[in-house]
């Protein structure tokens, strides 16, 4: 799940994207996009196939449409699929990994599990309790497709368990890193300071580019993922700014820092300013009393 910071393609009645179409992007890796748009998705989620000739990994399947499914499987042709991986299972990435395996027989290898629920509206993002890996990928383990090797990128942050994959000079980023957006990060599950651990270690990687679940691709992605660290630092300092000014609730802070927000992304960022909060309570900045907040 995203928040928008760009333009937005699920306005209005439809969306033109291409759908259900191969489009390959680099030799090595393709993507298809699920008819999935909204808020939190940008145009939809967009499946990657990595591989050769003969031999696939399909990773984010997306949401469970058979419409999608079936280009997956259209996509694949005749070529193995070795393994079906997601970066991390919100509903919008991991369900059709479950009929795609029925499909094909190929096992699902690639993030932990995990269910949790959440403290608020969650749209698109919530969690695929049903997702269930047939082998679970660890920080730097990798997968191999024919002359393709996929290596997993553990980035917890946005989810606890949210891997990136990177491929020949590429990086899957998922949620992660986006460059229509940034990224919802929500407690209990979601953790700032897990997050901006998991941008450190991509800006000190030399991955050539970025190939997010939602959005255009990122061709400067160090430059991107600096002005990313900036900005999050930037709405700490912001967040303890409103608190001395007299802000106590989370939504004093979200009226007062995101003016003019489509409301109905305002449980979204509601959930991030919670997690500067939390984050910035570790580091004695703030503190909690009852309900309400205060500069420490």
């Amino acid at each position: 799940m995203a928040f928008a910071w760009q333009g937005r393609p699920w306005q209005g009645e439809a969306v033109d994207a291409p759908y259900s179409s191969l489009e390959a992007l680099r030799p090595g890796i393709a993507r298809l996009l699920a008819r999935n748009p909204s808020p939190y998705t940008y145009s939809g989620t967009q499946t990657y196939l990595v591989g050769d000739k003969d031999a696939v990994i399909v990773v984010d399947p997306g949401p469970d449409m058979d419409e999608h499914v079936d280009a997956i499987v259209e996509a694949i042709g005749k070529r193995e699929l070795v393994a079906i991986s997601c970066t991390h299972t919100h509903r919008d990435h991991s369900p059709a990994s479950r009929p795609l395996k029925e499909r094909l027989g190929a096992p699902i290898i690639g993030c932990a599990p995990l269910s949790i629920e959440a403290t608020g509206p969650r749209a698109d993002a919530s969690f695929d309790s049903d997702y269930a890996p047939d082998r679970i990928l660890e920080d730097g383990e990798s997968l191999r497709a024919g002359s393709v090797e996929m290596v997993a990128v553990a980035t917890p942050g946005h989810t606890s368990n949210h891997l990136c994959y990177a491929a020949d000079g590429a990086l899957l980023t998922g949620d992660h890193v986006m460059g229509w957006s940034t990224t919802v990060v929500v407690p209990p599950d979601g953790d700032m300071e897990d997050y901006m651990a998991s941008l450190e270690k991509l800006r000190q990687r030399d991955d050539q580019v970025y190939y997010p679940a939602h959005g255009p691709a990122i061709e400067k992605p160090q430059r991107l993922v600096r002005h990313m660290i900036g900005h999050r630092l930037q709405r700490e300092r912001q967040i303890v700014n409103r608190l001395k000014a007299g802000d106590r609730s989370i939504e004093e802070l979200v009226a007062n820092c995101y003016p003019g927000l489509d409301e109905r992304l305002v449980p979204a960022a509601g959930g991030s300013v919670h997690a500067h909060l939390v984050f910035l309570e570790r580091k004695g900045m703030v503190r909690k009393s009852g309900e309400e907040w205060e500069a420490a």
